[in-house]
């Protein structure tokens, strides 16, 4: 046994050295998965699960860590680490690198093995999950845990329903039944219910166990074809339900040291079409056994007390069990090695006790026990078989397990006697009846190594020449006629093999070993001779039939002879069909109930008495075509009558004629390997072979050639399609061409007609844009005239601008010039003041005081008078003026509304106003530039005249000076001023400060005047010229 430690490799062999199982224990391998830690220690394994393939598992351990392992491939690899424990594992889905993982964490992930990625994340359990059971297609999967079942989508991984159930009864077990659609709920109350999987509606719902048993059902195993369900729990009793009757038809009880089975798993067989007869059973004390429910055979074991097994699974194919141990190790056991002696008796006895029809559900009549027992192996075979007994018969009920094998040791004597009181073997006990008679050895390994070496060539068309609608059987028929060719070569050539075989194939279908050596068996006992004259028929075997014909019957013989129909007519169709053709299914077993049980040679006088028996239909037949019907349909003919006259006629044929002389004995098939058959001319079947190989090689050459020249043809007949094609192509070209033309002229019409239309409408674009561009033209030569006007009144007011400030600066200059004069005036005039002042110092304090005062007061009234004169003035000339730029204003107003050329007329007009205003304010400057001579000369006729009364004065100081009153008007103190003429008291510094004061206020109030008067024009000019901008814009508004 070789052991692989995991270790902390993600990858790697399983084994170093090809494995070779011993038949002991049959371990191909032991996978131990151990920490490299301080403190090593073995993780152990929880789940395992096989794939579809059956050659690729799926482990995980208790820290999550998830491996495969490829059996054929020789390799593991890590492909998931989940970090906790799982629960349940599944590896079968559609898609086959996917797998189903139930966590501690109540959760169910699908990861891919080949990526090593997170597929889908499914919650909705509230409890662990303990069982994961996939669909036969792979698209659905349903979750168990204690509490409730979900059936989940495995292409959406949705959910799409809920089992929930009372918290008093738990659930034990969901799954799909193998191969359909059903789903089977068992739950802790030992109810098992059965329903659809697309509708989810209840099928049926087993019967309670009987009372008797006191089994509580926990674990549970179904057939590949889902027809039988096993069940157990904590007894060692087993309930065998058939599904599709929904009875319980079978109670096996275990040995006494089988207290509770913990797994049930039936071990797939490739020749039992489904019907798993073995099943293996874990009980308590982790001993798999596994036992043939047929037969109550122990046919082998695995694990040990020492080595107890925890869990196990078997492959789909069934070649191998994948067990987890006690210790947390994984074995991989061989089942071909565990199976090599399985023709050998095993120590266990298996002991049936009762076994009663299926119509009687009382538990008194359904069980079978299973005795511990060890025994030796004697050397006798009669002795190493296991021992039964029946304790209840019914040999009328009408049963149709046709492979309830029993043990050996029934006397032949007794059977023909119980054949010839009932005339046919119970329908129950027929098949182990049969295989008793003819001793078959069951050489599953030889009959494997005949299986294994393939459908031979000669039965690969099998179906053509035989088409059968049963796949099934025409597969099993293929693979049964293909044993019987690698057994001996003569049957690959043998025309009537298939005819020979196939009543027992349609039998023994379910199992082909047994099939196969009950063919065999005939072949080699009741087909004696046959082969001596091959290919022909077996002449020396028809003469025998018709000897025993013509001593019996000369007048049929005769009337055959008559008629030109030989034994190859009469007596050949019946032998290579062994009846088949002409008897019916219960007939057929009757007749084969006394064949088996007598000697060979009561084959063929069954062929003389079907012929003796239909004597009378058989002289009424004339031609060869009536004949050859009646010998290959079935006929009006009582087969209980025809087995009396066989009998009859074994006892009245004479010994020189009777065919057991010429036949040997019954010989049964030998133990282990089967017997050499070469029982016909070696020479003929070699030579036919080689012909058959020369014809094979020439009609290889032939179809070689002839394939050549199916292919050379072929090119031929391609390249001519092509070549036909081509033209066809040309042709097709030619006409599209002459399409193309066609429909270009028409185009090019079609664009010449577009053309004129496209250039008459250019024509019109053209004049429409002609039109807006010369609108555009002339809006634009506007814009330019009026943006040439605008410029031309900017500069007309710039120049009037330039104008009005070269006549201000004219105006300031010629205003500077006359204030230089009228400086250098004031300048004389205190020049000579200066000169008074210094001449009238002299004179007395007291008359100059009240001259002085005096002098104020009269210059004082001048001065008021003067203001006066020239407020009401300005007053008057303020009214004029604000009155004439009212009358302008109105008259601009209304010229407004009016023409552009009254504007210009009003501007015009306003102009000339203007001028005459300015030569008005001309006059007016000019009569008050006189005004200031007179006044000038005036104050300087006064000075000088003061001048001269001072020097007067300063004679005659004691002269009295007249006083002025100081409420008079200003034009009666001018004359009273000049007659002060003769004061000499005025003194000379009031005088120079009253001529300063009234300059400076003069000044003042001309200034101010000057700004009012450039500050009104330059308001009317704006105005104006906005007036102008908005009469202007209107009309361009409405034009556009």
């Amino acid at each position: 046994m070789q052991s692989t430690d995991l270790g902390n490799k993600e990858s790697g062999k399983l084994w170093h050295r090809k494995p070779s199982p011993a038949a002991r224990d049959g371990i191909i391998v032991n996978i131990i998965h151990s920490t490299s830690d301080y403190l090593p220690k073995v993780l152990r394994f929880l789940n395992v699960s096989f794939d579809s393939s059956g050659d690729c598992l799926i482990a995980g351990d208790h820290q999550g860590n998830i491996y495969v392992f490829d059996l054929y491939g020789n390799r593991f690899n890590l492909v998931q680490r989940t970090a906790q424990a799982c629960t349940a594992l599944a590896f079968n889905l559609h898609r086959k690198s996917e797998f189903l993982v139930a966590l501690a964490d109540y959760s169910i992930k699908c990861f891919d093995t080949v990526t090593k990625e997170l597929v889908s994340w499914m919650r909705g359990h509230e409890s662990s999950v303990f069982s994961i059971s996939v669909h036969a297609s792979g698209r659905y999967a349903i979750t168990t845990s204690s509490d409730t079942a979900q059936l989940w989508d495995l292409d959406t991984f949705q959910r799409k329903r809920k089992l929930n159930i009372r918290q008093s009864v738990g659930i034990q077990k969901v799954f799909f039944l193998p191969l359909s659609n059903t789903i089977l709920s068992c739950f802790k109350d030992n109810s098992i219910f059965a329903w659809e999987c697309d509708t989810l509606s209840c099928k049926y719902q087993l019967p309670a166990p009987p009372e008797s048993s006191s089994i509580v059902y926990r674990v549970f195993a179904v057939t590949r074809d889902g027809r039988i369900l096993a069940a157990g729990g904590k007894s060692n009793h087993l309930h065998l339900w058939c599904l599709e009757a929904k009875q319980l038809f079978r109670i096996i009880q275990m040995p006494t040291k089988v207290r509770a089975i913990r797994h049930l798993e039936f071990l797939p067989d490739s020749f039992d079409a489904g019907s798993n007869q073995v099943l293996g059973v874990l009980s308590q004390d982790g001993i798999m056994r596994f036992v043939n429910i047929q037969t109550c055979k122990l046919l082998f074991e695995i694990g040990s007390l020492d080595e107890g097994i925890s869990s196990s699974v078997i492959s789909p194919h069934g070649r191998y069990i994948a067990s987890i141990m006690e210790n947390g190790s994984l074995n991989i056991y061989s089942v071909q090695a565990l199976t090599q002696e399985i023709n050998k008796p095993p120590p266990p006895l298996v002991k049936v006790i009762e076994d009663l029809p299926k119509s009687k559900l009382n538990s008194g009549g359904l069980k079978m026990k299973v005795t511990s027992r060890r025994v030796q192996r004697p050397a006798k075979s009669r002795e190493n078989k296991i021992q039964a007994r029946i304790l209840k018969q019914d040999l009328t009920g009408n049963f149709e397990n046709k492979e309830n094998e029993m043990s050996d040791g029934l006397n032949k004597k007794r059977l023909q006697i119980l054949l010839k009181g009932y005339g046919e073997y119970p329908t129950k006990y027929r098949m182990f009846i049969w295989r008793s008679l003819l001793q078959l050895p069951e050489n599953h390994t030889a009959f494997s190594s005949l299986v294994d070496k393939g459908v031979h060539v000669a039965f690969l068309n099998l179906q053509k020449k035989y088409p059968i609608k049963s796949r099934k059987l025409l597969r099993v028929l293929q693979r049964t006629l293909s044993a019987l060719a690698h057994w001996s070569a003569i049957f690959s050539d043998t025309p009537y093999l298939p005819l020979l075989a196939f009543p027992f194939v349609k039998l023994f279908q379910n199992n082909q070993l047994i099939c196969f050596e009950v063919v065999a068996t005939l072949i080699i006992n009741w087909c004696q001779h046959w082969f001596e004259y091959f290919p022909n028929p077996p002449i020396n075997i028809l003469s025998m039939i018709e000897n025993v014909l013509a001593f019996h019957d000369k007048e049929l013989l005769q009337h055959f002879i008559d008629h030109d129909i030989t034994s190859q007519l009469y007596a050949w169709p019946l032998l290579e069909t062994v009846f088949s053709e002409v008897l019916t299914r219960e007939e057929w077993l009757k007749l084969f109930d006394n064949v088996f049980s007598n000697h060979p040679s009561f084959l063929l006088m069954t062929v003389v008495a079907y012929n003796t028996c239909s004597r009378a239909p058989l002289l009424h037949c004339r031609l060869r075509d009536d004949f050859e019907y009646f010998f290959h349909h079935r006929n009006n003919l009582d087969i209980s009558v025809v087995i009396r006259e066989v009998y009859r006629l074994m006892d009245a044929t004479p010994t020189d004629i009777h065919p057991d002389g010429k036949l040997d004995a019954f010989v049964a098939l030998t133990k282990g390997q089967y017997p050499v058959f070469n029982q016909y001319p070696k020479f003929i079947v070699d030579y036919q072979t080689q012909e058959r190989e020369r014809i094979r090689n020439d009609e290889l050459d032939f179809l070689r050639e002839r394939q050549m020249v199916e292919d050379m043809q072929a090119e031929v007949d391609q390249q001519r399609v092509e070549d036909e094609a081509w033209y066809q192509k040309q042709e097709l070209l030619r006409k599209a061409e002459e399409q193309r033309r066609e429909m270009l002229l028409q185009e090019e019409e079609k664009m010449v007609q577009q053309r004129q239309r496209l250039a008459s409408v250019k024509r019109e674009l053209k004049v429409k844009e002609m039109h807006l561009q010369d609108a555009t033209r002339r809006r634009f030569l506007k814009l330019q005239q009026d943006q040439r006007e605008m410029e031309l009144r900017r500069l007309n007011d710039e120049i009037e601008r330039k104008n009005l400030i070269r006549n201000h600066e004219a105006v300031a200059r010629e205003m500077r010039e006359d204030a230089d004069a009228y400086r250098r005036k004031v300048d004389l005039e205190e020049h000579m003041f200066h000169k008074l002042i210094e001449a009238g110092q002299t004179q007395n304090e007291k008359t100059q005081k009240l001259i002085e005062e005096n002098l104020a007061e009269a210059e004082q009234a001048c001065l008021n008078a003067d203001w006066r004169i020239q407020a009401l003035h300005k007053q008057r000339c303020d009214d004029l003026q604000r009155h004439e730029c009212y009358q302008e204003v109105a008259e601009l107003l209304q010229e407004n509304r009016r023409k552009e050329t009254e504007v210009l007329n009003a501007m015009v007009g306003e102009g000339a106003k203007k001028w005459e205003e300015a030569k008005e304010k001309d006059f007016h400057l000019k009569s008050e530039k006189k005004a200031s001579a007179l006044s000038d000369a005036s104050r300087k006729w006064f000075l000088e005249k003061e001048l001269h009364d001072a020097l007067e004065h300063a004679e005659h100081p004691h002269r009295t000076v007249p006083r002025c009153p100081s409420g008079q008007a200003s034009a009666s103190c001018l004359p009273r001023a000049a007659q002060l003429n003769d004061t000499s008291e005025v003194d000379s510094k009031t005088h120079s400060k009253f001529i300063s004061i009234s300059l400076n206020q003069r000044r003042v109030q001309w200034d101010a005047r000057e700004q009012d008067l450039m500050e009104r024009v330059r308001n009317l000019r704006q105005r104006l010229a906005a007036q102008a901008r908005r009469r202007r814009r209107a009309p361009h508004l409405l034009a556009t």
